[in-house]
């Protein structure tokens, strides 16, 4: 979708200044956030797609008004609603009211260890050839899909060339709108992955720095030969 989350590129944001030593996390309930998404996300109730989703579809003014670990939070609040995992008042309150879902999947403490070593990984046994291959001119396509994508906009409609081809993986758009489904079940989508080097001035023209290059990744339904 071309939410509020996509900025790359955007004018108006003032320059991306890295912080110095920047630690993992800038206070203690932010590891507490991440950690809450992470257990969630154990239960099988949605896939790492359907999450970042959630966090793209937050209203404009409320994107941009909460920090990086708040959207975390807030994406999550909204997916336990809509399935019923958690209500309104419990929410507010912190206490449970209602009794726990016997249906959703719990990531015991003895397996969490075992199960960040395991992760969910996206690769898939390829069932067809790359349609590109490196050093290949590509155009990304000029679309504006309403759901979710990794495509960014700034690169939408520009030449690139292929500088490797990273593999055969879950294509996210397909994802974000199907719950997970096991490989080979014949309800997951996947596609060749490529990263794609995009010079600066084909980006933003003569006002690009000098000797400026951008690397996206890019699934194959995101480009076009040249």
């Amino acid at each position: 979708m071309n939410g509020v989350h996509d900025l790359g590129g955007g004018h108006g944001h003032g320059p991306v200044r890295p912080e110095t030593h920047e630690p993992v996390f800038h206070s203690a309930w932010e590891r507490q956030a991440m950690a809450l998404t992470v257990a969630m996300g154990a239960s099988g109730q949605w896939n790492i797609d359907q999450m970042r989703s959630a966090r793209e579809s937050l209203a404009p003014a409320q994107y941009l008004g909460l920090s990086y670990y708040q959207i975390w939070i807030q994406a999550l609040c909204d997916m336990m609603l809509s399935r019923d995992l958690v209500t309104v008042d419990e929410l507010r309150t912190g206490q449970m009211s209602t009794p726990a879902s016997t249906k959703v999947r719990v990531l015991a403490r003895s397996e969490v260890d075992a199960a960040l070593r395991r992760g969910s990984p996206a690769s898939r046994r390829s069932t067809s050839l790359a349609l590109f291959a490196p050093g290949q001119k590509v155009r990304a396509r000029q679309m504006h899909p309403e759901g979710h994508t990794r495509l960014p906009r700034y690169v939408r409609g520009h030449l690139g060339t292929i500088q490797t081809v990273l593999g055969f993986h879950v294509w996210p758009d397909h994802s974000a709108q199907h719950r997970h489904q096991p490989p080979g079940s014949g309800h997951e989508v996947a596609q060749w992955l490529y990263s794609v080097r995009f010079e600066g001035a084909e980006l933003w023209g003569s006002q690009a720095e000098a000797g400026l290059s951008v690397c996206v990744d890019a699934w194959e339904s995101y480009l076009e030969p040249a």
